[in-house]
């Protein structure tokens, strides 16, 4: 990733290099698109983070029982707490700082959501460092689970993909859609995105597979249902960005021609001065609005 010869994409490995340090400074500077979106990569990735924990763990150990010396719910466990929690710290504060900027409420609201899930990581990892037995640290485990879970669900749904929309041509998807060959599958990552959002569910029988098994099989449904969301939020993003003029072909003009204006000036020289000067008058118009 590091290697500075011009080989292997190194523009490409540049900007990730770039874009990915640019987190650890976030409410420092004007939260992009990317800052947002290379954040919510991260939120996905707290699996793989927790796991560093643990990785550098049975090293040290030798790995002599790393299982129980190393597990996450150990002596240290507020070490992969805090790993997993990160990049919804991140996004937390890239949150509030796009509410210092735009003044908008509904970033405060995002905020609120990465805030469910940093707390909902603090129940889980006190849940499996008391043994996962005690019934109070299991019952605010479920309760702020069920609360981020039900959170993030509908921010997905309603603002990150602004489907859901009853007036819709397709019921409960947006009214532009771009993918209009995969209406189906539209509909079945709908229903996928909130099943996986409640994933941590598979953590709660006492009995059945192994925890180290069913944390890395949430971890990689996780990572599936990032790779859906960004189809979809991409998509909402490019859609939003043509409603809003900044991608376009078609730049609309301070002045419009009715279609035989068109055909005198294509046709009648002594037509053109009329339109030019019409061009000249709104400019002056718009102008004198501006001052």
């Amino acid at each position: 990733m590091g290697n500075p010869l011009p080989i292997l994409y190194r523009e490409s490995r540049w900007w990730l290099l770039k874009n990915v340090a640019k987190l650890f400074v976030s409410g420092m500077q004007r939260v992009e698109f990317t800052d947002f979106w290379m954040g919510d990569q991260f939120c996905s990735m707290a699996y793989v983070l927790s796991n560093l924990y643990f990785m550098s763990c049975a090293y040290i150990t030798h790995f002599r029982d790393p299982w129980v010396t190393c597990s996450a719910g150990g002596v240290h466990w507020a070490i992969p707490c805090t790993l997993s929690a990160v990049p919804s710290l991140v996004r937390l504060v890239q949150s509030i700082k796009r509410y210092y900027d735009s003044k908008l409420i509904t970033h405060l609201i995002n905020a609120g959501k990465y805030l469910s899930s940093i707390v909902f990581y603090i129940a889980y990892y006190h849940w499996r460092h008391r043994g996962m037995l005690d019934p109070v640290p299991f019952g605010l485990m479920v309760i702020f689970g069920t609360i981020m879970s039900t959170y993030t669900s509908a921010w997905d749904l309603t603002m990150d993909w602004s489907v859901l929309q009853t007036n819709a041509p397709y019921p409960f998807l947006r009214k532009d859609i771009l993918y209009t060959h995969w209406i189906p599958v539209s509909y079945t990552h709908q229903v996928s995105n909130v099943c996986i959002r409640f994933i941590w569910i598979i953590y709660t029988p006492r009995q059945g597979l192994s925890t180290p098994l069913r944390t890395f099989i949430g971890g990689s449904l996780e990572l599936l249902r990032r790779v859906q969301w960004n189809f979809f939020r991409l998509e909402n993003e490019h859609i939003g960005n043509t409603d809003q003029y900044r991608v376009t072909r078609e730049v609309p003009l301070p002045y419009s021609f009715d279609e035989d204006g068109e055909s005198i000036a294509g046709d009648d020289e002594d037509a053109r001065p009329s339109v030019k000067l019409a061009r000249v008058e709104t400019r002056m118009d718009v102008k004198s609005d501006e001052a």
